[in-house]
This record gives C-alpha cells, sequence and structure tokens, in this order.
C-alpha cells in the first residue's frame, strides 16, 4: 500500500509546536513585494513530519543499511570511530582563518596525512587541496601544463587517455586546454603498445593512465607504458581512484607515475557520495613539487606552517581543503598500519575475484582474467537470448535489497556491468548477493517481462529517466494544484 505524501496528510488547524507569548518588541513585517497573501503549507503535528521523514529516509539505499557495489566508485563502509575522531572539539570548531599559532595540532594532521600519502604513493610531494578527484586531475594537468612552459614547450598540446578511462580524465584535459586523442585497448583489455607508440611524438604532453584500470585490471605493461612516455618528453599522469586495489602492494611512484591524484573518499573511507564532501590530494615527483597548488604544510622546528611552493600554480580552492576528511583518512591509516593497509588490497581483490568465479558460468566475461578490485561483466548473453538489458538486471536487484552496481561502464564493454564488492563486505553478504544474480539470470529466460518492469518493490516504479532529467518535478505544491499543473508524463 502506498503510503499518503506529506500535504495529503495535513489537516487544517494542527501544529506541531507551540510558542510561548511574544515577550520581545515584534520585528517590522517584509516588504509587501516580498510577501505572498496565501502560502499553502501543509499543516502537521511533529510526530506527523518526524514520522514522514524517517519514512523518506528507511527508503534510501546506503551503505550502513545494503550492500553498495557501484564499480569504480569504491562505496565501501566508513567506520564510527573516525566520525568520532572529526568531531573532537579542536577539530571541529576551528576556523580557516584563525592565526596558525592556534591550529597547530590541524596543522600537525595535514602534516603527517602528507608524508603517509607521499610514503603509499611513492611519490614525495603531497598538496592536500584539491576538494575532489576531478578537481586533483585537472591541478596534476594544471601542473604538467606549467612545467612543459617553463621548459619553453608549449607545442605540446595533446594528452592521450585509453579509452577505458574514466570521463573525467578526457574532461579534465580539454579543461586545461590541452587536445585529447583515445588509445585502444588490446585484447586482453591492456593498453595497446602499438597504438600508444603511434601516437606519441613531440605535439603529446602527458598520458593519463588509470592503474588499475576501469576495467578491473592492473596493466603488466605500466614499465614499458612509463619508459615510452617518458622518451616521448611526456609526461604520465595517474588516476588513483582505484589505488585501494593496490595499498602496500605496488606505490605508483615505482612505476614510473609523475604525479597522480588520490581519492581520500574511495581509498580512505571518507563518507562517499549525497554530493560529498570529497577530497583528492596530489602527489607528485620532486621535479613537479615545484608546482604543486598552495599552500602545503611544513615543519618547522618543532612548529608547522604554510608553505607556497616555488613555482606554485596558485590556489585551486579557497582556504586549505576538506579538513574534517583529512582527519577521517589519517585516522584510518594510522588504525590500520602498513600490515593493514595490504590486508585491504588483499581483501578487496580477492572478493572481486570470488564475484567473478562465482558468475562467470551465467554472465559473460570481457576479460577472463584475474582482475583487482572490481569486476566488469556483460549482460550481452541476457540481451541477445532473453531480449533483457543490463539496465533490467540492475533494477531487478533492487528488488532483492541491493543497490544495483555501475552499468554501461566502461563504454568499451557492451552491456556492462561493473561490480566492486569492496574489502568490507563478507562472504556471507557476497553469497546472498550472488544468489540474487543467479536468480535473475535464470528469470531472464523463463520471465523476462518481469525484469522489463522491475523494481516491482518500492513506491515508485519504473520512471522514464530521459523525460525525469529533462522535466524534473522539483517543487513542493499543495495535492490539488499539483494534480492541475502537472503536465501529463512528467517525472515526479
Amino acid at each position: 500500500m502506498t503510503e499518503p505524501l506529506i500535504f495529503e496528510l495535513s489537516q487544517p488547524g494542527r501544529r506541531g509546536v507551540a510558542l510561548p507569548p511574544l515577550d520581545v518588541p515584534e520585528a517590522e513585517p517584509l516588504p509587501a513585494e516580498f510577501r505572498r497573501e496565501e502560502l499553502p503549507l501543509p499543516e502537521l503535528s511533529e510526530l506527523d513530519v518526524v514520522r514522514h521523514f524517517v519514512r523518506l529516509s528507511q527508503r534510501n539505499f546506503a551503505i550502513d543499511s545494503v550492500f553498495y557495489p557501484l564499480g569504480s566508485c569504491t562505496m565501501k563502509y566508513n567506520p564510527k570511530v573516525h566520525e568520532e575522531v572529526a568531531r573532537l572539539r579542536g577539530f571541529q570548531q576551528i576556523h580557516p582563518l584563525q592565526p596558525v599559532e592556534t591550529v597547530q595540532g590541524a596543522l600537525a594532521v595535514m602534516f603527517h596525512l602528507q608524508r603517509a600519502l607521499a610514503e603509499i604513493s611513492g611519490l614525495p610531494a603531497v598538496s592536500l587541496q584539491p576538494a575532489a578527484g576531478a578537481q586533483g586531475e585537472l591541478t596534476g594537468i594544471l601542473m604538467v601544463r606549467a612545467w612543459l612552459r617553463d621548459r619553453g614547450e608549449d607545442e605540446r598540446t595533446v594528452v592521450l587517455v585509453p579509452e577505458s578511462a574514466h570521463g573525467t580524465n578526457p574532461a579534465t584535459a580539454a579543461m586545461a586546454g590541452f587536445t585529447v586523442k583515445a588509445v585502444r585497448a588490446d585484447r586482453n583489455g591492456n593498453v595497446d603498445l602499438e597504438h600508444l607508440r603511434a601516437l606519441l611524438g613531440p605535439d603529446v604532453a602527458a598520458m593519463m593512465l588509470t592503474q588499475p584500470s576501469t576495467l578491473g585490471l592492473f596493466d603488466p605493461n605500466i614499465e614499458e607504458i612509463a619508459r615510452v612516455v617518458h622518451a616521448a618528453g611526456a609526461l604520465l599522469y595517474g588516476d588513483g581512484a582505484n589505488l585501494n586495489a593496490i595499498l602496500g602492494k605496488v606505490k605508483p611512484g615505482d612505476c614510473g607515475f609523475d604525479v597522480i591524484h588520490i581519492n581520500l573518499h574511495k581509498t580512505f573511507t571518507t563518507p562517499h557520495g549525497g554530493g560529498g564532501p570529497g577530497a583528492g590530494p596530489v602527489c607528485a615527483t620532486a621535479a613537479l613539487a615545484p608546482y604543486l597548488p598552495a599552500p602545503i604544510v611544513v615543519q618547522q622546528g618543532d612548529r608547522y606552517a604554510f608553505h607556497a611552493p616555488e613555482r606554485t600554480i596558485g590556489k585551486v580552492r579557497a582556504f586549505y581543503g576538506h579538513f574534517g576528511m583529512f582527519v577521517r583518512a589519517y585516522a584510518y591509516i594510522c588504525g590500520l598500519g602498513a600490515e593493514g593497509l595490504r590486508e585491504v588490497a588483499e581483501h578487496a581483490v580477492l572478493n572481486a575475484n570470488y564475484l567473478r568465479c562465482r558468475l562467470r558460468d551465467v554472465y559473460e566475461l570481457p576479460f577472463d582474467r584475474i582482475c583487482m578490485h572490481e569486476v566488469v561483466f556483460s549482460g550481452n548473453r541476457q540481451k541477445q537470448e532473453c531480449g533483457v538489458r543490463t539496465l533490467d538486471i540492475a533494477k531487478r536487484l533492487i528488488d532483492y535489497g541491493f543497490h544495483p552496481p555501475t552499468i554501461y561502464f566502461p563504454l568499451v564493454v557492451e552491456e556492462a556491468l561493473m561490480i566492486e564488492p569492496t574489502e568490507t563486505e563478507s562472504r556471507e553478504t557476497l553469497d546472498r548477493f550472488i544468489a540474487a544474480m543467479r536468480t535473475i539470470a535464470d528469470e531472464a529466460r523463463t520471465n523476462p517481462e518481469l525484469l522489463k518492469h522491475a523494481p516491482t518493490t518500492t513506491p515508485v516504479g519504473r520512471l522514464d529517466e530521459a523525460l525525469a532529467a529533462r522535466r524534473p518535478d522539483l517543487r513542493w505544491q499543495p495535492h490539488r494544484e499539483a494534480a492541475e499543473r502537472t503536465p501529463p508524463g512528467s517525472a515526479h
């Protein structure tokens, strides 16, 4: 049974609060041009309002309530002790305009986080300033551009991006003023070395590479890729979004990367989703260190201070970064230590390969090899044999209580299903997910129409997603007026 919407619960004269008599001078009324004579808001008791919003919250999918296997997004559990640490008064109630003498503890956290990320990445210079992964990418490419200009190499105007890259990679390069050229993947899902060599030339500024890739694969040719890119006079940028797969196992700096960004909200369990805040620190070689965005934190004797690198590209955001995210990430790193971080990578890879082996007989596996933190299947078999699309499979998962995985990405895989279990999920949870995926594969054969109309257990069925994006209904209206004003077929 569909629950009534909040304006349908409204009763004339009902109130949620009782205010005491006014005992201060009455304020001047708003000017007439800012007032409406009638504002038909819902009239409800406090209990009605509380129950309404609690019901809404319970309809949401969240990592605290269900398995959330979004591939390439690392929706893993955020330990609650980190939230407590971030709420300590000395962290929560500081202000970015305070004198540095009064926030030495906060600067110490930032300094030691910089050192930890330098050790983890194998790159000695770190700036915490970028506000998210995409801004970290832009920061890194702006550093590359500044480095090239100082060397008088303005003719290097091309950035190479693999076909399987995150969509932010080509967007980042274009925003920085570069021309983007795609590098093909070979039949094993790796960078096609012959195509890369053919594209490299005096006009190439950098190559942007995700390692492991968005196909969930570690490219074994990484050292050769770095060698040929550097031999051509270009730099190698690393998208560190998938760093959780190689923590403590492989350092990007050792592989030949010149600059990378790290998603704290993916690898180091700072909260993810809901619009942020994220954090995308940038790590760089000593040669690129002078170009890091300012400020970074340095140690001067027994004190900490902000410092602007010699040839800094400047600030990429206001103030110093999302400090609460730094506290959470540093708490995570300290809590696990070197051995624990290695176990993160081991368990993430183990979980993904467990799914790969248990589902490979019912879903097409485009690259049948050991994967890393995520596994990419294809719903192409179900599409060809049953007329069921990957979208239908994803929607049906909702009926089984699971958030759908990433679909139709990477673009190089037709009908892609990208699943990332992360290291935080138990075998019991993975077995329940596997059972649901196998049942859905059976339903695709025996009852394909069921999948095409999924989800069937939610308050709202499948929407016209194009219409929902183009004509969203974002404004509350009284029930009667809503019925009169809403055009037929619009999305709610």
